[in-house]
């Protein structure tokens, strides 16, 4: 009897330091992403959506482009945020007092062009010729040109308003299909983004999507890491091509 008594209360301490061991790895989990993302129970969380420009609807936004706001919200809600949806055109007075998500190119999303005029002054449009269906942008020397249905690309970056603060998330693609695919990338390897660029650290990377026709947007991957130029205005001669205003 007596060795079926310690028995069992080996067997609940075992199970109880097992329960605890868990529950302490999620809550370092959680901490972490809360950390990387800027959030925490309870503050605020503002997500900015682009509009479908080729809609003559007013508020019209692309199928891809909502599934990229749910997996953002999806990222917020996990990390016990409150969450705050804004079209384009609505102005957040939330720069570092929220964490921000904004979604879509330059010409679907003001704000979008707005951050990349501001904080990313190293990052041009250049002017889309008769063989592009979308602009190509440019990043220091390397220039990223949409083949339709081979590549696509878009930026991924985290950036701080002069006060620092909470940051700003950007998926700034060429296509709805590659803003889903950052806000894919961005839910799914922010473990291993955290580790590389910890809290606080500004970062911006390129995606490129590929086979997008025949993948949609679930194989995207690290085309380039260009934080040094993104952040660095060109010189004279590489002025970039103004951004919609």
């Amino acid at each position: 009897m007596n060795d079926l008594l310690i028995n069992l209360l080996a067997s609940v301490v075992a199970a109880t330091v097992a329960w605890l061991s868990q529950r302490l790895l999620r809550y370092r989990r959680l901490a972490r992403k809360q950390a990387f993302f800027g959030l925490d129970r309870g503050s605020g969380c503002v997500l900015i959506m682009p509009r479908h420009v080729s809609s003559s609807k007013e508020n019209s936004v692309r199928r891809r482009d909502v599934a990229a706001i749910v997996e953002l919200a999806t990222i917020a809600k996990d990390c016990r945020a409150t969450i705050e949806l804004l079209s384009s055109d609505e102005v957040p007075t939330t720069l570092g007092r929220a964490t921000e998500y904004c979604v879509g190119g330059p010409t679907a999303n003001d704000r979008t062009a707005v951050h990349l005029r501001t904080m990313l002054p190293g990052v041009r449009y250049l002017p889309a010729t008769e063989d592009d269906t979308v602009a190509p942008f440019a990043v220091g020397t390397a220039t990223y040109r949409r083949e339709e249905g081979r590549v696509e690309y878009v930026l991924l970056a985290r950036v701080y308003g002069p006060g620092g603060g909470r940051p700003v998330f950007l998926a700034s693609g060429q296509t709805a299909r590659t803003n889903f695919a950052a806000a894919q990338f961005l839910a799914t390897n922010h473990r291993t983004l955290a580790k590389r660029y910890g809290v606080g650290k500004r970062f911006c990377l390129v995606l490129h999507v590929v086979e997008s026709r025949h993948y949609g947007p679930d194989y995207a991957e690290i085309a380039a890491d260009v934080t040094a130029d993104a952040f660095t205005a060109p010189e004279a001669d590489h002025a970039p091509a103004p951004l919609p205003s």
